[in-house]
C-alpha cells in the first residue's frame, strides 16, 4: 500500500520533539487516521502491550520515533538505560509490527551510529567501518541494532522497513533541561538563565567540535517524502544495501560559533567560558545527505532563524 490520506499510521513517541513534529506535519497534510498513545496507556517497554495494541489497531505504517535520548552528560551518566531502553523499545515495536502484518515501517536512528573518525561528510556506507565515539557508544550500538533488525526483517520476510539517520536536531518541543539535553537546548537554557541572574556562562568542552544542525520540522518533511517513495525507488538509491537514508542540513559550525550565535540572539552581555575538563565528543560530525536530496528534498529553516524563533519563545518563561 502506498502512503495516502486513508492510510492508518501509528507514531510511536508522539510526545517527543521528533514524534510531535511528525504528527503535526501529517495532520497539516490532511492525514486523519493517525494512532498515538500516551505512555501510561501503552508502555512500549512491555512486549505484550505493544503486540496487542498493534494487532488491535492494524496500522498500514509504523513510525518509530520513541527513544531514550540525551546529550553527552546524560549518556555518560546513564549508559545502561540508554542501551537497554532503546534496544527493548525498538525490538518490541519492530517485532509487534511484523506480527500485526505491518509491511511498511520507518525507524529513526541518529548520526552517532557512524564511526568516530569517519570520512567527512559521512555517507551511509560508513556504518560499522570503525570505532564509535565513546561518549555515546551504548546509544549508538542500540541504534545500529535497530538498523540491522530492519535489514534482517527485509531480507527474511520481504517487508519494507526503512531507516532514517538525522543529523543533530533542534526544535520547539525539545528537552531544555541542562543536565540531560542536547547542545542547542542546553545552551539556550544556560544563556537565558545567566541573562536573568546576571552571571557568566560556562560551556562544556573546548568549543572546537564541528556540528551540523537540522530543524525538526525539516526532518518531518523528509520523513514524509521518504515514506512516499516506493520500494523500487528505495532499492535503486541504496543499491540493495542497508535501508538507510541520511537527513542533514549541510549547515555546520563549531560549538563555539554556535554559542556566540545564541549569545547574540539572546542579547546576553556577560562572559562565556569553555570548561575543557568536559569531553568534546566526536570532533567533526556532518552527514552526506545526497541520496535524499535526489528526491527534491532540501531543508527550509536556516539555523539562525530557527534559533531566533526558539529563543524568543523560551524567553517568555524566564
Amino acid at each position: 500500500m502506498q502512503l495516502n490520506k486513508n492510510s492508518k499510521i501509528f507514531i510511536a513517541g508522539h510526545n517527543g520533539m521528533v514524534g510531535s513534529s511528525i504528527l503535526k506535519y501529517f495532520k497539516e497534510k490532511g492525514y486523519k487516521n493517525i494512532y498515538v498513545r500516551e505512555r501510561k496507556a501503552l508502555n512500549l517497554l512491555d512486549q505484550d502491550q505493544t503486540v496487542k495494541y498493534l494487532k488491535k489497531t492494524n496500522p498500514h505504517f509504523v513510525i518509530i520515533a520513541a527513544a531514550r535520548v540525551g546529550g553527552i552528560l546524560a549518556n555518560k551518566s546513564y549508559p545502561a538505560e540508554f542501551i537497554t531502553d532503546n534496544l527493548v523499545i525498538q525490538s518490541n515495536v519492530i517485532q509487534a509490527a511484523y506480527d500485526a502484518g505491518v509491511h511498511k515501517l520507518l525507524f529513526l536512528g541518529s548520526s552517532c551510529i557512524y564511526p568516530q573518525l569517519a570520512k567527512q561528510p559521512m555517507s551511509e556506507d560508513c556504518l560499522l567501518s570503525g570505532k564509535l565515539e565513546p561518549t555515546n557508544e551504548p546509544y549508538a550500538i542500540a541504534k545500529i541494532a535497530g538498523i540491522k533488525m530492519c535489514e534482517s526483517y527485509n531480507r527474511q520476510y520481504g517487508v519494507d522497513y526503512r531507516c532514517v539517520m538525522p543529523t543533530n536536531l533542534y526544535g520547539e518541543n525539545d528537552n531544555f533541561d541542562i543536565s540531560s539535553s542536547h547542545v542547542i537546548p542546553g545552551l539556550i537554557t544556560k544563556f537565558l538563565q545567566a541573562k536573568k541572574k546576571k552571571t557568566n556562562v560556562k560551556i562544556w568542552g573546548t568549543g572546537k567540535p564541528i556540528r551540523e544542525f537540522l530543524h525538526v520540522e525539516d526532518l518531518a518533511q523528509a520523513i514524509f517524502r521518504i515514506l512516499k517513495l516506493n520500494k523500487i525507488q528505495i532499492k535503486k538509491i541504496n543499491k540493495n544495501k542497508l535501508p538507510i537514508l541520511n537527513v542533514g542540513s549541510g549547515e555546520s559550525l563549531t560549538i563555539k560559533k554556535l554559542a556566540l550565535m545564541i549569545k547574540k540572539i539572546s542579547k546576553f552581555k556577560g562572559k562565556v567560558f569553555f570548561d575543557k575538563t568536559f569531553p568534546d565528543g566526536t570532533i567533526n560530525k556532518n552527514l552526506d545527505s545526497s541520496k535524499i536530496k535526489k528526491f527534491n528534498w532540501a531543508p527550509k529553516i536556516k539555523l539562525s532563524l530557527g534559533l531566533k524563533n526558539i529563543i524568543e519563545s523560551r524567553q517568555k518563561l524566564f
